[in-house]
């Protein structure tokens, strides 16, 4: 009687521990900021924010890098996005200054937080279908790093929380629109690491390595403002452009059509 030699094939599972632990470090910063804006302590709150911003950025970083990047590994991103980027700083906002609005406050904190889910389920939707490396939307740690260096910027020179003011949940609300808008804005993906770049390029970036070194909450906040201003300006001018474009081709029909009668 011979027996039949069964051999188990094991399969890989597993996974990668470098990247997913930075997500983690991400999502524990976000986590900590949900605690110090709800024990009253805004300015730690936001500078946690800005923490899970570099995090989120390593992971994605190393992911690419060491070619780690798994379906897991996304999804645990989104997440830890959606705690650090969309639910921490709609605490911290709410607890900072949209309180004294009453329901239209918490509305607003809460239209960040479903907006901003949107977009990162948006954005995994559309992963690997567009060829174009801008976002469609601000990215939601962008949107949270705007409120945090508007909240860090104001305790450089105040003390306590700001009196009742329509536009905080006007900048609220406006961030929320435009990350489930499909207006483009640029991220540090499109900015490829491994191809040769010109000397400006690292002189230019000593030169904000220098700026945030001497004056960290005031260049954050300057920093961010120029990007929030830059996709708006830059979406103008694409609004006009393609409006500008159908015009254009129409005449060139009709002088087309006039000189061949």
């Amino acid at each position: 009687m011979h027996h039949k030699k069964i051999d188990f094939k094991k399969t890989k599972k597993g996974i990668y521990l470098l990247p997913n632990t930075l997500t983690l470090c991400g999502m524990y910063c976000g986590f900590f900021a949900i605690l110090s804006a709800v024990n009253g302590n805004y300015l730690h709150a936001a500078w946690a924010i800005i923490l899970a911003n570099i995090f989120d950025g390593l992971d994605g970083w190393i992911a690419r890098l060491t070619n780690t990047s798994t379906r897991f590994g996304i999804e645990l991103d989104s997440l830890s996005d959606l705690v650090a980027f969309g639910v921490a700083p709609a605490i911290l906002i709410y607890k900072w200054t949209l309180i004294p609005f009453g329901r239209v406050g918490w509305a607003v904190a809460f239209l960040f937080v479903a907006c901003g889910a949107l977009r990162l389920a948006r954005f995994n939707v559309q992963t690997g279908t567009t060829t174009s490396k801008a976002f469609k939307g601000m990215p939601i740690p962008a949107a949270a790093t705007i409120i945090a260096s508007i909240v860090i910027f104001y305790y450089e020179f105040n003390d306590g929380t700001p009196s009742k003011n329509f536009i905080f949940p006007a900048i609220t609300t406006l961030l929320s629109l435009l990350m489930v808008s499909t207006l483009r804005f640029h991220g540090l993906k499109e900015i490829n690491f491994n191809e040769r770049k010109p000397f400006w390029f690292l002189v230019v970036f000593v030169l904000i390595l220098f700026v945030l070194l001497i004056h960290p909450s005031t260049a954050i906040f300057v920093f961010a403002m120029i990007y929030f201003a830059w996709g708006l300006i830059e979406n103008t001018y694409l609004l006009f452009k393609r409006k500008n474009v159908p015009a254009e081709t129409g005449q060139e029909q009709n002088l087309i059509s006039e000189e061949r009668k």
